[in-house]
C-alpha cells in the first residue's frame, strides 16, 4: 500500500510541475512567434501588419512575460527600447527597407536573448560580424579613405543589430568596454592611416572573437536539469522501494517454505 502511495505522490509532483512549465512555455512561444513573424512581415514590406504584431508583443510581454520570468531591470529596458525602435522603423516614412529590417532584426535577436540564455540566436551572426570587420581592416591597410569609411559604416551598422542582444547576454562591464571601442572607431576614423591604427584594429578583432567564444552554445538550462533530476530521482526512489518490497516478500516466502520443510 505504501509503495502505491509513493507512486501516486510521484505522479502528483510531476503533474504539479507540468502546468507551470506549460504556461511559461506557452507565453514564451507566443512571444517568440510574434517577434519572428514581425521580422518576416518587415522583410516583405508589410509594415502595417508588422506594426500590429510588435504592438501585441509589447502588450503580452508587459502583462504576462515579465510576471513569469525573472528579468532584470536592464534586460526589460533593453528589450523595450529595441521594440520601440522596431516600431519606429516599420512606421517611418523615409527609412529604407534595409534599415527597417536591421532595426526589426535587432529586436528579434533581443527578444530571443532574454529567453535563450544558453544558445541565443545572435551568436549565429559571428561570421557576418567578423567578415565585416575584416573588410574594415583591409581598407585600412590599403590606405583608401573612402573605402575605409564605407566599410566602417557597414560594420557599425551590422554591429548595431546584435548590440541590444549582447547587452542582455553579456556582463555589463564587457559590453561597456566593447561599446567604447566602437565609439572610438567611429569618432577617430580619420586616424586610420596612423602607424599604430593596425594594432588598434587587431585588438578590437580579438575582442569580437572573444565576445562570441565566451557565450556557451552547448549548455543546458539549469531549470531543465532540475526537472530531469527531480523526475529521475522520483522514478529511481519508487522503483527501488518497490524492488525492496518485492525482495522482502520473496525472502519471507522462502523462509516460510523452509519452516514447513
Amino acid at each position: 500500500m505504501k509503495h502505491i502511495m509513493l507512486i501516486l505522490l510521484s505522479i502528483w509532483i510531476v503533474i504539479g510541475i507540468s502546468p507551470v512549465l506549460a504556461q511559461e512555455a506557452s507565453t514564451s512561444s507566443e512571444l517568440d512567434r510574434l517577434a519572428d513573424e514581425a521580422l518576416q512581415l518587415t522583410r516583405f514590406g508589410r509594415f502595417e501588419e508588422a506594426k500590429q504584431l510588435l504592438t501585441r508583443y509589447g502588450e503580452l510581454f508587459a502583462s504576462e512575460g515579465v510576471a513569469e520570468k525573472n528579468f532584470t531591470i536592464d534586460q526589460i529596458r533593453v528589450l523595450t527600447t529595441a521594440q520601440n525602435e522596431a516600431l519606429g522603423a516599420v512606421t517611418s516614412v523615409g527609412m529604407g527597407i534595409d534599415d527597417r529590417v536591421k532595426r526589426v532584426t535587432a529586436f528579434r535577436l533581443a527578444a530571443d536573448a532574454v529567453t535563450s540564455k544558453y544558445q541565443p540566436m545572435w551568436i549565429e551572426m559571428e561570421p557576418q560580424i567578423l567578415q565585416s570587420f575584416q573588410e574594415v581592416k583591409g581598407a585600412a591597410l590599403e590606405g583608401d579613405a573612402d573605402l575605409y569609411n564605407r566599410e566602417l559604416n557597414e560594420f557599425l551598422a551590422t554591429y548595431s543589430v546584435i548590440q541590444p542582444s549582447i547587452k542582455i547576454s553579456v556582463p555589463v562591464e564587457k559590453v561597456q568596454k566593447l561599446d567604447s571601442k566602437m565609439a572610438f572607431l567611429d569618432k577617430y576614423r580619420s586616424k586610420f592611416s596612423d602607424h599604430d591604427w593596425e594594432e588598434q584594429l587587431d585588438t578590437i578583432e580579438k575582442d569580437l572573437v572573444n565576445l562570441f567564444s565566451n557565450v556557451s552554445k552547448d549548455e543546458i538550462d539549469p531549470s531543465v536539469w532540475w526537472v530531469m533530476i527531480m523526475t529521475g530521482s522520483i522514478i529511481i526512489t519508487t522503483l527501488s522501494y518497490v524492488g525492496w518490497k518485492k525482495y522482502r516478500a520473496e525472502k519471507a516466502k522462502k523462509k516460510g517454505r523452509k519452516s514447513n520443510d
